[in-house]
């Protein structure tokens, strides 16, 4: 019975760990995403950037 019982308990303990290293895990990936969100995003004011201020600039005058 006892070792029934020790069995369950590191079972558990094991779960434990794995769902707390799963969190860990997603919390990474979410960052990953969000660092490549924003390169994709400097990268496209940076090309665009210059298009932009004169797209803009000549909307201006014309309003």
């Amino acid at each position: 019975m006892i070792e029934k019982l020790q069995f369950m308990t590191i079972m558990l303990v094991n779960e434990m760990k794995a769902k707390r290293d799963e969190r860990g895990a997603t919390a990474v990936e979410y960052g990953l995403m969000v660092a490549l969100i924003a390169i994709v995003i400097i990268g496209a004011v940076t090309l665009l950037g210059g298009n932009l201020g004169s797209l803009f600039s000549s909307i201006s005058t014309k309003v």
